[in-house]
């Protein structure tokens, strides 16, 4: 408190410690009505007035200290925004990095009340005796001492440490993810091995920051080879897989795949796996060594153009041309069917029942289904089958009874 009260009335000069305030108040309001346009987010435009202010208070606290005027008051503003610049870092940056938002924005008056008090505490001098007291509760482990005080500063070196990294990782994650000089699946694997680098880099850093000693690594190397060698060597092969799928340039985003019994479009890479959408909507996570080790059937590897086909039996008292033309026709009618290469029918066989016909047609639109298409086609060609009189056939099987006169002059033959 003492401390507080000095700076209250340190000096009696407050007129122009209050009118250098509101003037740089002012035309950190200005810098942020003029910037806010030229900013793309609401996140970064919070952040502008703040900044501005501050950087408007340092001036105007050394022209006052030039003119050898008392700045208590401008130390006590300052203070206050460089806690209120904090916050909306902090805020924006876990806003860059993750997705939800809503939880963050619940999180900002946890951050606020707590950069506040913190603040109030250092303003007031009362952060020294409590900094005293949290480093007297410590004991010992071997020879180091370890208190209060020296865990929390640890987590706060950790905590920020891993929070800039992720931020910085992100940021580059979205230029290079961005950019369409490279392939899709070099950005992907860019931006990962950017992530993973930022984050041992944040590790390491925030160990020694701490005051950890890094001999201790060594050990925890050795610990996590052994359970590399009992339990994990699967979780290491999808990472290693994932990123020898972005290297070859096997299978890309959006492409339609078959893998096992799992069909449908590549909509995420990631290292450990994929995610494959169905054209019923239900979405697939595959483990990226599965996509090594079994047969990966890509349908639009070199082209986007897939063949289907409708076969369809017809009686051998039909008009076998006329049904060939109307399942060619039922084919060109629908939107999908590509023009060229045209629709095309062809004879397959002389089957027991009928002739087996076959209609072949082309789309570059798989990932919108297959089934629903033939539907509609086959709907049209057993139409256009009824109007013309053509037969589809049913199994049909003659059987003869034999009498036992015929038994037996066949068995004397």
């Amino acid at each position: 408190m003492d401390n507080l009260a000095q700076l209250l009335t340190g000096r009696p000069e407050t007129l122009p410690q209050a009118l250098t305030i509101a003037v740089c108040l002012f035309a950190a309001w200005i810098s942020s009505r003029l910037a806010s346009p030229k900013i793309r987010t609401e996140d970064a435009r919070r952040l502008v007035f703040p900044l501005s202010a501050l950087v408007f208070m340092l001036i105007g606290k050394g022209i006052l200290k030039h003119l050898h005027h008392a700045t208590n008051l401008l130390d006590i503003a300052t203070q206050m925004l460089i806690a209120l610049a904090v916050i909306r870092v902090l805020v924006y940056m876990l806003q860059t990095i993750f997705t939800q938002k809503a939880w963050i924005q619940s999180m900002e008056r946890g951050i606020a009340w707590l950069i506040w008090i913190v603040l109030a505490l250092h303003i007031s001098g009362l952060s020294q005796d409590i900094v005293e007291s949290l480093d007297e509760i410590s004991f010992s482990f071997g020879k180091e001492r370890i208190s209060v005080l020296l865990v929390m500063q640890a987590l706060v070196v950790v905590a920020t440490s891993f929070l800039v990294s992720l931020w910085a990782s992100r940021a580059i994650e979205k230029r290079i993810m961005g950019t369409d000089l490279m392939d899709m699946n070099l950005r992907v694997m860019l931006s990962k091995v950017t992530r993973t680098l930022f984050i041992v880099i944040a590790a390491i850093a925030s160990l020694s920051a701490a005051g950890i000693d890094m001999t201790a690594l060594s050990m925890f190397g050795g610990a996590l080879g052994v359970g590399l060698g009992l339990g994990l060597q699967k979780i290491a092969s999808n990472y290693v897989s994932g990123f020898i799928i972005l290297l070859d340039r096997s299978i890309h985003i959006n492409d339609i795949v078959s893998i096992e019994d799992k069909t449908g479009v590549l909509t995420k890479l990631t290292t450990r796996y994929v995610v494959l959408k169905s054209a019923d909507g239900s979405e697939a996570l595959i483990p990226n060594d599965t996509l090594i080790t079994s047969t990966v059937v890509n349908h639009t590897y070199t082209d986007r153009q897939v063949r289907l086909s409708a076969p369809v039996q017809v009686g051998y008292g039909s008009d076998l041309e006329l049904a060939m033309k109307i399942m060619a026709n039922a084919a060109k009618n629908q939107p999908r069917v590509l023009a060229s290469p045209e629709p095309q029918v062809f004879l397959k066989d002389f089957a027991d029942s009928g002739i087996d016909l076959e209609l072949g047609f082309w789309i570059s639109d798989l990932e919108q289904g297959r089934f629903g298409l033939i539907s509609d086609i086959n709907l049209e060609i057993w139409r256009e089958f009824k109007k013309n009189g053509i037969e589809i056939p049913f199994p049909q099987r003659e059987v003869r009874l034999l009498g036992p006169q015929q038994i037996f002059h066949s068995d004397a033959d």
